[in-house]
């Protein structure tokens, strides 16, 4: 197995090229020969101010950089919670989704059946877009009421237009979530009104965020819209940080009883998109100066360095019968991960993957992951590619490869009934 490697602190001095060969160095340590994956936790159970920099009040909440998915704070993110309207994320990525395959299109017409219009529209008491009864309504405006609006009528209309029911769209939900690598996230309704099968944690709700925003910036530009008018009623965007944070532009709040109080927010100070997301607080005001001080102390003490170049090497992984021992890994982008302003990070950069990776490997094929730890957290994990191709071997190297994981597989068994 590799050694451990002791966090390293960043030297107030170091030019760029020594810190990504500080880091080049640390990864290489770290990968060793074993094809080692090496286990990190994904959460803590809180957060103290000293050790993530933030005091937060929120049960559960993260702050990511959205161009590499950085985490700059965390806090419970993968604690199970009901999201409440902030999955209505998930009800337009599928909506979105459909659009660019051709299989929906914006002019489509959904009809507003009683069932939508009684558990969703104005007869239910919550938000709604005030769709009438039986009235046809284009995927368009649609999308209008339920992303500004909150409208869990116009979410049960495109549920029932593209699936037919609402229960086959919220199984389209889970299913498209697994796609995206949402592997907790489930959904029984298109809305988020109460019920159990509905679940997210924050680092999933901030992975949609990120995916939609990078993926549909055309479709992005609904959530900041600050207002929509649909039956002669004019209502505003929910979002409290569009009118009080500058470059605020998304995306959704969110309450049930069972979650409390959510919100998913993202802005852009100068060139820089930060990604929010808390739940399970108690009150509005508090979601709202909780999201707030967190995106405001995140741009305020955080900047971008690169860990690695674009295709510059970052370690090598073990080949099993190959023409080649290992195979070198790199990046087809440059690796970036968000750093403290004043230098007092501790971070940690491993190899992670599956090995010995099994030969013939093509240039570009993935192998597995860049993962930097700050502290507890995962800042960031960067995949990283074959940068090279390798052959299969020869009759005798698979041999004498096979035989050799054949006697590390029986120490490691031996390993574990010890």
């Amino acid at each position: 197995m590799a050694p451990e490697i002791s966090p390293f602190r960043k030297p107030k001095s170091a030019t760029p090229d020594f810190w990504r060969s500080l880091v080049a160095a640390v990864v290489a340590i770290a990968v060793g020969w074993g094809g080692v994956v090496y286990a990190a936790n994904n959460s803590v159970q809180g957060a103290k101010k000293e050790e993530g920099g933030f005091d937060g009040d929120a049960p559960t909440a993260i702050l990511i950089e959205a161009s590499s998915g950085s985490v700059l704070f965390e806090k419970n993110a993968d604690e199970l919670r009901a999201p409440s309207s902030m999955m209505k994320l998930m009800t337009a990525e599928v909506v979105f989704h459909a659009i660019k395959q051709g299989e929906v299109k914006l002019t489509d017409e959904y009809r507003v059946s009683e069932n939508a219009w009684r558990k969703g529209g104005a007869p239910s008491g919550g938000s709604t877009m005030f769709a009438a009864i039986h009235s046809k309504i284009p995927v368009d405006d649609l999308l209008h009421g339920a992303i500004i609006q909150s409208g869990n009528d116009a979410c049960m209309v495109l549920a029932e237009g593209i699936a037919g029911n609402e229960r086959t769209f919220a199984e389209m939900m889970t299913k498209r979530a697994r796609e995206l690598g949402l592997t907790q996230s489930t959904f029984a309704n298109s809305n988020g009104l109460p019920d159990p099968g509905n679940k997210m944690t924050v680092r999933e709700l901030a992975k949609l965020a990120r995916h939609i925003i990078q993926t549909y910036p055309d479709f992005y530009k609904l959530f900041g819209e600050r207002e929509f008018t649909w039956n002669k009623i004019r209502q505003q965007n929910r979002n409290p940080l569009l009118t009080t944070l500058e470059g605020s532009d998304g995306l959704k709040t969110g309450y049930t009883k069972e979650g409390g109080y959510g919100m998913v927010g993202s802005a852009v100070q100068n060139g820089l998109r930060l990604i929010v997301v808390v739940n399970g607080l108690d009150d509005p005001d508090d979601r709202a100066s909780e999201a707030k001080k967190m995106l405001e102390w995140g741009f305020r003490n955080f900047e971008a360095r690169t860990l690695f170049a674009a295709q510059q090497p970052v370690g090598y992984a073990k080949v099993f019968g190959g023409d080649s021992r290992s195979v070198k890994l790199a990046s087809p982008e440059p690796i970036k991960v968000m750093v403290h302003k004043n230098g007092t990070d501790k971070l940690i950069a491993r190899v992670v993957y599956n090995g010995p990776v099994r030969a013939p490997i093509q240039s570009g094929q993935k192998v597995g992951v860049v993962r930097v730890m700050r502290g507890a957290n995962i800042a960031v994990d960067a995949p990283i590619y074959a940068a090279e191709s390798v052959g299969q071997g020869s009759t005798m190297r698979r041999a004498i490869d096979g035989a050799s994981e054949l006697v590390i597989g029986m120490f490691r068994a031996g390993a574990e009934k010890l």
